[in-house]
């Protein structure tokens, strides 16, 4: 299934991804560090939604207390809680 979530708090506006059961998978930021962000799509890539949770959830950028990364956990939680 597609989601899509808006961001708060980081330079990408908008995170759209699919979760297959707790497979991630189609990750794509739209704004922010276009190539960091490319890859951090390409790791998730596959993985299960809690262990991607797990690893990049608290990531901060800056002086910022979210990421790009952090708000994805919060994007997969929140997929992941309206399944």
């Amino acid at each position: 299934m597609k989601h899509t979530f808006r961001t708060k708090g980081v330079c990408a506006s908008q995170i759209s991804f699919e979760l297959e059961g707790n497979t991630v998978s189609n990750v794509q930021f739209f704004g922010g560090c276009n190539g960091n962000l490319k890859a951090i799509a390409k790791l998730v890539e596959g993985m299960d939604a809690e262990r991607v949770i797990e690893l990049l959830s608290g990531n901060t950028c800056g002086f910022k207390k979210t990421s790009c990364a952090d708000q994805l956990t919060v994007a997969l939680r929140e997929a992941l809680d309206n399944q």
